[in-house]
């Protein structure tokens, strides 16, 4: 109770501070923009109702909430509190792609030293030890020889040389012995 100085809700509404005013525990007259900015945003007639509508023990939470709140909505008129959620849950998500994108980068780093510590690099590399990519031209694919012609006998209409396609979606039973 502060009979001397009004809370910030009396000297704005320009009243007198009463011994039981539900303003005067949590809008003081030391922070009067506090109050003037929930009064713009709910009214003080709606304000001192959701106020006794809250438990004692979380009245003071409640009304830094409204204070927040009418901050924001007078700071993003059309969003609100939304707005403000809205725009920390699109940092949130940007950050997880770039946590994830850094993830792969150390995987793939780890990966590469693993890979040279087992083979080391052969003086024929592509990276020279200046860090220099080498631009060579690949040395031509030689083509395979055809297979050598099996003699026709009987036997050979049992085995049928491997097809070339590298579907593995289907099982073959190509390389299946045959009991027979």
């Amino acid at each position: 109770m502060n009979t001397i100085t009004p809370c910030a809700a009396c000297k704005l509404l320009r009243r007198r501070c009463a011994h039981e005013c539900p303003f005067s525990p949590y809008f003081s007259p030391l922070e009067p923009q506090k109050f003037s900015a929930v009064h713009k945003v709910f009214g003080a007639s709606n304000v001192s109702k959701m106020l006794m509508e809250v438990p004692e023990p979380q009245r003071a939470d409640a009304a830094n909430s409204l204070v927040y709140e009418a901050n924001i909505r007078l700071r993003d008129p059309i969003y609100g509190c939304m707005g403000a959620i809205s725009a920390l849950q699109q940092q949130v998500q940007a950050l997880e792609e770039e946590l994830q994108a850094l993830r792969a980068e150390i995987l793939k780093q780890k990966y590469r030293q693993n890979s040279e510590s087992i083979m080391p690099p052969t003086p024929h590399s592509g990276i020279s030890s200046t860090g220099v990519v080498s631009v060579a031209v690949p040395p031509p694919i030689p083509t395979p020889s055809p297979p050598p012609h099996a003699p026709s006998t009987s036997s050979s209409s049992m085995y049928t040389p491997p097809s070339c396609s590298t579907d593995y979606s289907s099982i073959t039973n190509e390389n299946a012995p045959y009991y027979g």
